[in-house]
Formats: structure tokens, C-alpha cells, sequence
């Protein structure tokens, strides 16, 4: 039997479908279920795992979702200064304000704070995008962090090995000093550090937690995908069919 098959006679579930449609990521899909705003065949469906099929009609806010939508996958080269988000309420310039691509509604996978910069992917995929930020996949993340002073060894250490935060402490780090590098117009320390969880601005806590505020941050490395040297700030490239094969791989999929 095959993949299409199995969808025919068993259904699939409907936050699935709807993450596939580029309407949401999965865990976004689940609370527009949760919140009465999709129906199935005229009815509101508000039960999480309920099952539809290819004849079903369903819609979002009383319009119909195209399930027939091509995936989109980007890779955006993100500016410090720049919101990840869809919009925002204050009219500051956000990723997508970047990214436009007629048709295709694209969503940042994870987000990368206002003042960090580098490499964030977009897509209408709400599967790829729900599990690359699930934290049982333990998707790996290089950061390069501007500090203004050399660190020292311990403090290194404590980073690879786990620092105590407000909200637990970190899991293990791979962590490598770089030495003085140009980061944006200055000339910083930099060290390297690889992380595969996702707090709201850790790596920032980690480093003010052994004493070095982060001065500049860049990610270069979001599992298989790597951030291109020639790609420059506020530009961004359509993902290789290598890529894409390479992070459903990492997931799953």
C-alpha cells in the first residue's frame, strides 16, 4: 500500500493537513483548531487528531485551504534590526517584508531576536517546520557571539558543560574561540558555540551568565544548512533539492 493509499482509506489528521497546506506550522495548525476558526465539511472541528480525507472541504476562517499547495523553502541571510515575524504591530520591517514571493505564504521556522542576525529558514511546510523545532530532534544550531574581552578557559568549559540559568541549566555546548574577527563594523573576540536546544535567547543568558555580554550575534548553521559567505545581509536563496532532502532526513520525514 502505498503513502497515498493509506491516506485515502485511513484519513490523516487534520492539523497535519493543514501544516501541509501552508496554513500554519503544526503547533500553530493545532491552536487555529483549538480556537473554533476551522470547519470540515460545514462543521467547526475543535478535537486535535481528528481525522479527514482527500474529499473532505475544509476551511480556515471560512475560506478554503489549498492542499494542493507546492512547498516553498528558504534560506534568508537575516539583518540585525529585523523582526521573525509574519508582521508587527509597531511597523518595524520583519522577515517576510524581506522575502516575497507572489503567491507562497511563508513562515520563519524558530526566530532569531531583533538585535541577532544570520541564517533563518522560511517555508509553508508546517511539517518540516513543526519538527525542526520539536526539541526531540535536538537540531543542532553554530552560532559566532562577539564579546569584548578574551574569554577565558573556564568560562569556555562552563558553556561546553552547561551553565544554570532562571530556567534550568543548558544541556552540553560544543564551544571553540575563534580569536579577533570583524563582526558587522567591529572588531570582536568571537566564539563559536553549537547548541541544539531552543530557549528564548540563550546563547545571549549563557554568555552574560559567565560574564560576557554578547556584543554581536550571528547564526551560521541550522542542522545540514549552512549560512553562504557570498549571501549577503537581507538577501536570501531558494534551498537545494540536497538541502531539503538532507533536513526531512534529520526529522524523519
Amino acid at each position: 500500500m502505498t503513502d497515498r493509499d493509506k491516506v485515502n482509506q485511513e484519513g490523516e489528521r487534520l492539523q497535519k493537513v493543514l501544516a501541509h497546506a501552508g496554513v500554519a506550522s503544526r503547533r500553530a495548525a493545532e491552536a487555529l483548531i483549538k480556537a473554533g476558526r476551522v470547519k470540515v465539511n460545514g462543521k467547526v472541528v475543535q478535537q486535535l487528531g481528528t481525522k479527514v480525507f482527500p474529499h473532505d472541504q475544509i476551511l480556515l476562517d471560512d475560506k478554503p485551504i489549498n492542499r494542493d499547495q507546492k512547498s516553498c523553502y528558504v534560506l534568508l541571510n537575516k539583518p540585525p534590526g529585523v523582526i521573525t515575524s509574519a508582521r508587527d504591530p509597531q511597523g518595524r520591517t520583519t522577515v517576510l517584508d524581506l522575502v516575497d514571493i507572489p503567491g507562497v505564504r511563508l513562515y520563519p521556522v524558530g526566530r532569531l531576536d531583533y538585535d541577532t542576525s544570520g541564517l533563518l529558514l522560511l517555508t509553508n511546510d508546517g511539517e518540516l517546520a513543526y519538527r525542526l523545532m520539536h526539541p526531540r530532534f535536538e537540531i543542532e544550531k553554530t552560532y559566532l557571539v562577539g564579546i569584548r574581552n578574551a574569554p577565558n578557559p573556564d568560562s569556555l568549559q562552563r558553556l561546553a558543560q552547561g551553565v544554570e540559568l532562571e530556567d534550568g541549566l543548558t544541556a552540553p555546548a560544543k564551544v571553540r574561540y575563534c580569536g579577533m574577527k570583524q563582526m558587522g563594523k567591529q572588531s570582536l573576540h568571537v566564539v563559536e558555540i553549537t547548541i541544539h536546544e531552543g530557549r528564548n535567547r540563550q546563547v545571549r543568558r549563557m554568555f552574560d551568565a559567565v560574564g560576557y555580554p554578547v556584543v554581536a550575534l550571528k547564526r551560521i548553521r541550522l542542522g545540514p544548512l549552512v549560512l553562504d559567505k557570498t549571501l549577503r545581509e537581507g538577501n536570501y536563496r531558494h534551498l537545494t533539492q540536497e538541502e531539503i532532502k538532507a533536513l526531512k532526513a534529520q526529522v524523519g520525514l
